[in-house]
């Protein structure tokens, strides 16, 4: 279905969403629907509405005009939710096992249709209770590598990039990455959020000039360097998956960023997860590089067979690239390690550990470890990671 415009914003409830899907012919007018609005996070209403007779299911997302986290004070535009629905299509015209199918987008009520997914698990609840996903970084190295390359300027031409990146300019979210991520944690701001006995810690990484003049620099990067269509916030909460699928959600962040911007948020999570652990870390390291060595393999591939630019034929500008791009990536895991600590957005991995002594000491160890990535962006490969903790 195409994308429309109604005549009027209003956030939706069980009993509308159920009349919009029937309107779409998504249902018969006379099918008896569940609705039950299910949606967990910070920006916008879901519902799952469900035909109870014979398990037909879709999504209904609408993105609300303010943070539900904090309320009307914090007013966001509704085009975030064209930008989502564009980058899932978009994603999906590459890689399309990997990301929900689209049914309908609505501008003016901000509204998506699409997918169910709930046969599948948020892969941070299931990593938390120990699953393992044998595929998880297959798929995702493979996702990766197939929106880093194929957005590029090096897959299209360059009036058409400078298109697509106005055509995702996505300022009020990536305004939230801007001070969430790369600014407030680093300084004493009023929404950082962590305990007592760390702040010690934390004074110590506000008194770090060299940490504070790397996370300056990476912000810097995301500022400026539009190289591809990113997802944004590509963290093991925007994840399904189980022992045989992936299905990557929620690109509302999406806009032109750094080629190792989505690459560090995922390796961050993944090894977020492996320090709440106290056995069976293995398969959370092995990911992180897999991860990054199916990427290299699906953007080398790629390259080689669809590269447009000229200069591409020297094989030492595709090196300097990668390595460009997996320095960078150590950096933005630095950087999403250390806010998912004393940011305002934590991971339910840490702050669910059951010991408050062993929570402590986690999440002492990972300012430690974040700092570490930041000051060391150029020495630490892929299978290095798993070292980190001993």
């Amino acid at each position: 279905m195409s994308t429309t415009k109604t005549e009027k914003y209003q956030p939706l409830t069980e009993i509308s969403a159920i009349k919009l899907v029937k309107k779409l012919g998504l249902f018969d007018a006379t099918e008896a629907l569940t609705a039950r609005e299910i949606g967990d996070g910070n920006l916008n209403l879901v519902f799952h509405i469900i035909n109870d007779q014979t398990n037909k299911s879709i999504i209904v997302k609408q993105a609300l005009p303010y943070a539900k986290v904090v309320g009307e004070s914090w007013p966001l535009s509704l085009n975030r939710a064209t930008i989502e629905s564009n980058a899932l299509k978009q994603f999906g015209a590459f890689t399309p096992e990997l990301v929900p199918a689209v049914y309908y987008h609505d501008e003016t009520l901000a509204v998506t249709v699409m997918e169910d997914l709930s046969h599948l698990t948020i892969s941070r609840a299931g990593l938390i209770q120990g699953e393992s996903y044998p595929l998880l970084s297959q798929h995702i190295g493979s996702f990766l590598g197939h929106i880093a390359f194929k957005t590029s300027d090096f897959a299209l031409k360059p009036q058409d990039k400078k298109e697509e990146v106005v055509k995702y300019s996505n300022p009020d979210l990536c305004n939230i990455t801007e001070d969430l991520v790369f600014t407030d944690p680093f300084f004493d701001i009023d929404t950082n959020e962590f305990e007592k006995a760390l702040r010690p810690d934390v004074e110590e990484l506000w008194n770090d000039g060299d940490v504070k003049l790397q996370a300056s620099k990476l912000k810097y990067k995301f500022l400026t360097n539009a190289q591809t269509l990113i997802h944004g916030d590509l963290h093991t909460g925007s994840i399904f998956a189980s022992s045989q699928e992936t299905k990557v959600i929620d690109p509302e962040f999406a806009f032109y960023g750094p080629f190792g911007f989505d690459l560090g948020q995922f390796v961050a999570n993944l090894f977020l997860n492996a320090l709440s652990r106290k056995t069976d870390r293995e398969p959370l390291f092995a990911h992180i590089t897999n991860t990054w060595n199916v990427f290299k393999d699906t953007f080398t591939a790629l390259w080689h067979s669809e590269n447009t630019e000229p200069f591409a034929k020297d094989e030492r500008l595709l090196h300097e690239i990668l390595t460009q791009t997996w320095q960078d990536a150590v950096g933005y895991a630095g950087c999403e390690i250390i806010r998912r600590t004393i940011g305002l957005a934590h991971v339910a991995d840490l702050d669910e550990i059951s010991s408050e002594e062993r929570k402590i000491n986690a999440k002492r160890t990972a300012l430690k470890i974040g700092r570490y990535l930041l000051l060391h962006q150029q020495d630490v490969s892929p299978n290095e990671f798993e070292h980190l903790l001993r």
